[in-house]
């Protein structure tokens, strides 16, 4: 299962080799962006978009909302997570 995560690219690091700093949930990490530029969208284009993030490539574009909901779901699973860790611990063996 492969795991798109959204983030917002928010500078670009080096045009030519197509790398940008993403900001995701308050952490930045540079990205390849290769896969969404062109020659209508270069890199410096790409500022403030939303992408979906795959192994360090932005893999495609997506728009705020979406962004927004796919972020929401991912929260509703770590807190889901964070319930059953505590479940287990106070599981009688």
């Amino acid at each position: 299962m492969c795991l798109g995560i959204p983030g917002r690219i928010v500078q670009v690091i080096d045009a030519a080799e197509q790398l940008a700093m993403v900001e995701v949930a308050g952490i930045r990490r540079p990205v390849n962006i290769s896969f969404i530029c062109d020659d209508l969208r270069p890199p410096e284009a790409c500022v403030g978009d939303w992408v979906l993030v795959h192994v360090g490539f932005a893999m495609s574009r997506i728009d705020a909302d979406e962004a927004a909901r796919t972020l929401a779901v991912l929260q509703e699973m770590e807190d889901m997570q964070s319930e059953l860790e505590a479940m287990r611990a106070s599981a009688e063996p």
